[in-house]
């Protein structure tokens, strides 16, 4: 199950990270893949290691750090 939720995580990262490679990021981009990660540690943190709450995790992470990022324009 650990294998499982280390995929999870490294592919929430890399995707995100891979597809900005083509452009400088945004602030609100760079926000975005930061909260992702955080809140995919926490996630998985708070879950026991659970794919769903790591996954759960990233996307809620995201989005925070999406909205935090278009804020501080």
């Amino acid at each position: 199950m650990k294998v499982h939720s280390s995929a999870a995580v490294a592919l929430c990262v890399l995707v995100p990270w891979l597809t900005a490679c083509n452009s400088n990021p945004s602030k609100q981009d760079i926000g975005m893949v930061s909260g992702a990660v955080i809140g995919g540690v926490i996630g998985s943190a708070a879950t026991g290691g659970s794919t769903v709450g790591t996954v759960g995790g990233a996307a809620a992470g995201s989005y925070v750090g999406r909205q935090i990022a278009k804020e501080m324009k």
